[in-house]
């Protein structure tokens, strides 16, 4: 342990950017903090996010200022029922000049991606973001395109409207990282919200976000990120949580080892946006639901009961004994 506590991480740079971002995202968006913490710790963890609320609660917006605040590419794709998959990855098409095929990129090749209500899609058009979501490269005619680092998606549903919708396939809910649930604001912040959009138009707003950090920069920070220490008890810990998913009676479908993985990098995220280079319980058990609430479907008579995953998952938690 002494070797530990010799090299130490300098976080100080890395506390200071995701402070700077949050004051930044914070000069449009009231509240929502765990939504634009949890946004982070996925930007840090390099991993990609499904925001779940109803209309007007700030998705869309959130996802726009956090490409703002940061110096990359930023494309959106708006996702509806007649959508194919060249929409997404591009097309190949024939160039009559020098008898040749080229290839157009699509909107996925940016760098923070947002898929707005990204369940409207039929299933063709969603296997299409599979091998761009895990490999960060898209294969077409046989050529493979790497994209530039670095890729977020960032997709957004609705919870409530199931009239033109597509259900999500499992193997492509566990690539996200984190489900983000976004609930209205409470009375206090809605009043600051409209007294806000009185004072000055939304445009304007935006135009005062400054950008923080480059594409050069957030790599650096993910090389720290990685660097952040875990104790072995503390990865026990993890996959016992995890392999309860797999056995418990009121789940039908447990959580895969990604989601062990998922817990790991999100709760060194966490802790380095908290200025620790190590991990404790509690950053574990704050991403544990983010985590695992999109992997893990509970049996038919449980979800008749009115029980949601989160009340499982919290269930599960509270009955493994937390490392000291």
């Amino acid at each position: 342990m002494e070797n530990f506590f010799d090299v130490r991480t300098d976080l100080s740079a890395l506390q200071q950017s995701v402070q700077t971002l949050k004051q930044e995202i914070g000069k449009v968006i009231v509240g929502q903090e765990q939504m634009v913490e949890l946004l982070l710790a996925a930007i840090l963890a390099d991993g990609h996010v499904l925001i779940e609320g109803v209309p007007g609660v700030a998705k869309t917006l959130t996802a726009k200022l956090l490409s703002k605040s940061i110096s990359v590419g930023f494309s959106r794709i708006q996702f509806t029922p007649d959508m194919m998959p060249s929409d997404v990855i591009g097309t190949t098409i024939f160039n009559p000049k020098d008898s040749t095929f080229q290839f157009n990129k699509g909107p996925i090749f940016s760098n923070i991606v947002l898929i707005d209500e990204i369940n409207r899609a039929p299933a063709k058009t969603q296997a299409a973001l599979f091998e761009v979501m895990e490999e960060r490269q898209i294969t077409v005619d046989g050529h493979s395109y790497q994209l530039s680092v670095p890729f977020m998606v960032v997709a957004t549903q609705n919870p409530i409207e199931q009239e033109g919708t597509y259900h999500l396939p499992e193997a492509q809910l566990d690539r996200f990282l984190f489900k983000i649930n976004v609930s209205y604001p409470t009375a206090e912040q809605e009043f600051r919200i409209v007294l806000q959009h009185h004072q000055q138009n939304l445009q304007e707003m935006i135009s005062q976000v400054s950008t923080v950090l480059s594409a050069t920069q957030v790599q650096e920070l993910r090389k720290q990120v990685r660097s952040i220490h875990v104790e072995e008890k503390l990865i026990n810990f993890i996959t016992t949580i995890v392999a309860n998913t797999r056995n418990h009676k009121s789940i039908y479908l447990g959580a895969s080892p990604r989601a062990s993985i998922g817990i790991l990098n999100g709760a060194k995220a966490l802790a380095s946006m908290r200025g620790r280079d190590f991990v404790t319980p509690d950053d574990i058990i704050y991403v544990i639901p983010a985590v695992l609430r999109h992997r893990i479907v509970l049996t038919p008579e449980k979800e008749m009961e009115g029980a949601s995953t989160d009340d499982v998952i919290h269930q599960i938690i509270t009955s493994v004994e937390v490392p000291r």
